[in-house]
C-alpha cells in the first residue's frame, strides 16, 4: 500500500509538471487551435531527434570518416555539444519562469543560457590573466591582442579654430559617436523594465558618478563635462527614459483582448496577432515605493547598486581581457543581460510585494546577483596590477561623506519610526 501511494504521488507530480506551461497559458483563455500544438509537451520526440542530431554530429557510427586530426576542434565540437545538450535538456525539464510570451520554453532557454554563463565565468575565474586573454582567441580569432587606449577627453574644447574640416569637431565626433544610438536604446530598455522614473534618474546620475569615480583606472570614461552632462544625461538619457515610460504607459492603460490566431477576421489581423505574441501577456505595475520604509529603501537601493556594477563589469572586463568595444562578444553579453533581466525585474519586484515571512527570490535573481559577483571578482583578480593610479583624494572624501550620511539618515529615520511605534503602544 506504501509503495502504491508513492506511486501514485510520483504519477500525479509528473501530470502537473508537464501540464504546468498549458495552465499557467490558460490562465489567459483557452489555446488557440492554431497554437495548442505549441504547449503540449513533446518530450520523448524531441529525445529522439536530439538523439539522431547527436549521433550524425558526433559521428558515433562512422568514427574514421568523422575523426578530426586536430585536437583543438575536437574540443570545440565536444563542448559546443555539451552547451546543446545542457540547453536541450532546460529546454524540456526545467521548471517555468514568471514570464510565458512568447512560450514559457523560450524562457527556460534563458534560464539555461544563464547558467552556462553562470559555468563559463567561474571557470575563468580560475585561471590566470594571460592564460585567460589567450582562452578568449577560442570564442573570437580576433582577440588576445592588446587594445590601445581611447580616452574622450583628451580635448574637450568645443570650439578648435585650427581644425581645417570642422571647427566644432570634438562635439561632432562625440554626437555621431555609433554608441549614442545603443546609449539611447539601452535606456529605453531599462525604462520599461524598472517603470519607474525617479529609480531610473537615479541610475543614470548614479552611473555619471561611477564613471567620474573610475575614470583614474579607466580611459573610457576620461569625458568632457558637456558629454557627461548634457549629451549623456540630458539628451541620451533623458531621451531613452522619456520614450521608455511612454511606452510603458501605453502599454499600461491598454486593454487587453487574446484573441487567438485562428479567430483573427483577415490576415492584416492574423499578423498583427502574431506579432502581439512577443508582447506581455499582462503589464504588471511594478510598485518600488523606496520610502516605505528602512528596510525597502536599502532593498531598492541595492537594485541599483546590482545594476550599476553590472555596467560597470562591462567596461572592467573590456579592458581586463582585452576586448574591443564593436567585437561581437560584447554585442552577445548585453543581449544575454537584457534576456536576464526582464524576468529578474519581475521576481524582485514580485519579491518586494510579497508580505509573506517565509520568502525567497526567484532563480534568475540568484542567478543574476551570482554573475554579478563572478564578474566583480573575475574584474578584481584579472585588474591586479594593471591600475598604477591611486583614487584622487577629493572622491575618497567625497565617497566616505556620502556613504556617513546615508547611514546617519537611515539610522534617524529607523529612530523615528520606532519612536512612532512606541507612542501609539502606549
Amino acid at each position: 500500500m506504501e509503495a502504491n501511494g508513492v506511486g501514485k504521488t510520483a504519477r500525479r507530480c509528473h501530470i502537473s509538471r508537464e501540464d504546468s506551461d498549458v495552465k499557467s497559458v490558460g490562465d489567459f483563455g483557452e489555446l488557440d487551435p492554431w497554437t495548442a500544438w505549441a504547449y503540449k509537451p513533446r518530450t520523448i520526440s524531441l529525445l529522439l531527434i536530439g538523439t539522431c542530431v547527436l549521433v550524425w554530429a558526433s559521428g558515433a557510427l562512422d568514427p574514421e570518416s568523422s575523426a578530426s586530426n586536430d585536437i583543438v576542434t575536437s574540443v570545440k565540437r565536444g563542448v559546443w555539444a555539451m552547451i546543446a545538450v545542457f540547453l536541450a535538456y532546460f529546454l524540456m525539464q526545467a521548471p517555468s519562469t514568471v514570464l510565458i510570451r512568447p512560450h514559457p520554453a523560450i524562457w527556460r532557454l534563458v534560464h539555461g543560457m544563464t547558467v552556462v554563463y553562470l559555468v563559463a565565468l567561474t571557470f575563468l575565474l580560475f585561471q590566470n590573466r594571460d592564460d585567460a586573454r589567450q582562452f578568449m582567441k577560442y570564442l573570437h580569432p580576433d582577440l588576445g591582442v592588446e587594445l590601445p587606449e581611447r580616452s574622450y577627453g583628451a580635448d574637450c574644447r568645443i570650439y578648435v579654430p585650427e581644425n581645417p574640416k570642422s571647427r566644432f569637431i570634438n562635439v561632432y565626433e562625440t554626437l555621431f559617436d555609433e554608441f549614442v544610438l545603443a546609449h539611447i536604446f539601452g535606456w529605453w530598455g531599462k525604462a520599461i523594465m524598472i517603470r519607474n522614473q525617479p529609480l531610473l534618474w537615479v541610475l543614470s546620475i548614479g552611473f555619471e558618478l561611477m564613471e567620474l569615480t573610475f575614470r583614474h583606472m579607466l580611459p573610457n570614461f576620461n569625458e568632457c563635462w558637456w558629454d557627461s552632462i548634457i549629451l549623456d544625461i540630458l539628451i541620451c538619457n533623458w531621451f531613452g527614459i522619456w520614450a521608455g515610460m511612454h511606452t510603458v504607459r501605453y502599454f499600461d492603460g491598454k486593454t487587453y483582448e487574446w484573441v487567438g490566431i485562428s479567430r483573427q477576421p483577415n490576415i492584416i489581423g492574423k499578423v498583427k496577432r502574431t506579432l502581439s505574441q512577443f508582447t506581455p501577456a499582462r503589464w504588471d505595475k511594478d510598485e518600488w515605493h523606496p520610502l516605505l520604509g528602512p528596510w525597502r529603501f536599502i532593498q531598492v537601493l541595492c537594485l541599483c547598486v546590482v545594476f550599476m556594477t553590472v555596467e560597470l563589469n562591462t567596461f572592467f572586463l573590456k579592458f581586463c581581457l582585452w576586448i574591443p568595444p564593436r567585437n561581437p562578444l560584447i554585442v552577445y553579453r548585453l543581449v544575454l543581460w537584457w534576456l536576464i533581466a526582464i524576468p529578474t525585474i519581475r521576481e524582485y519586484n514580485t519579491y518586494l510585494q510579497d508580505r509573506k515571512p517565509a520568502k525567497k527570490v526567484g532563480a534568475f535573481c540568484w542567478l543574476s546577483l551570482a554573475i554579478c559577483i563572478v564578474e566583480l571578482l573575475i574584474c578584481v583578480k584579472f585588474g591586479h596590477g594593471l591600475f598604477p593610479n591611486p583614487m584622487p583624494p577629493w572622491l575618497i572624501t567625497f565617497w566616505t561623506t556620502v556613504g556617513t550620511t546615508l547611514m546617519i539618515f537611515l539610522l534617524v529615520w529607523s529612530w523615528q519610526i520606532h519612536q512612532s511605534v512606541t507612542k501609539k503602544m502606549v
